[in-house]
């Protein structure tokens, strides 16, 4: 048997171990949406997941020179006068008629783009005369649970 150098090797491939999240016919990301789920059930709160999506910035055609570099490529790419895509945002779970909005985060990377699209976010509730909406950005269980008992307390008064 010829030896292979250590390049040509490949290893296996470590990948998310897939749970079924599953709550009836709704499918959800992760445990902790799954949690918050569950826990709004229990308490009887009617809310939607991922029922709605917001357009924060339309989208647009930029009409001045513009080369931008794309994934796997290593020139300029011409991108003159292309649809540059519209910004939107999809909370994980929105109630209108409790007007609360909860957004659960476990782990979010550094370079990821969820810090400027809540602002974006934030700012569209404001021009859209939304702004007496509860909002929430769980990170764990223990604030899910602080984020139910926040809604409840509200409603109660």
């Amino acid at each position: 048997m010829k030896n292979r150098s250590r390049k040509n090797l490949t290893k296996p491939q470590r990948g998310r171990k897939r749970r079924d999240l599953s709550r009836g016919s709704v499918k959800l990301k992760s445990t902790l949406e799954t949690y918050c789920y569950d826990k709004l059930k229990e308490a009887k709160l009617q809310f939607g997941y991922e029922s709605e999506t917001f357009s924060l910035v339309d989208s647009f055609r930029y009409p001045g020179v513009y080369h931008k570099s794309t994934r796997g490529k290593d020139v300029l790419v011409d991108a003159t006068n292309k649809v540059v895509l519209a910004i939107r945002y999809t909370p994980d779970f929105i109630s209108h008629e409790h007007r609360f909005i909860i957004e659960t985060k476990g782990y979010v990377p550094s370079q990821h783009t969820f810090p400027i699209r809540w602002k974006l976010f934030l700012r569209y509730l404001e021009s859209n005369d939304m702004d007496d909406y509860m909002l929430f950005i769980p990170k764990n269980k223990k604030q899910v649970d602080q984020t139910i008992e926040i809604i409840k307390r509200h409603l109660n008064d």
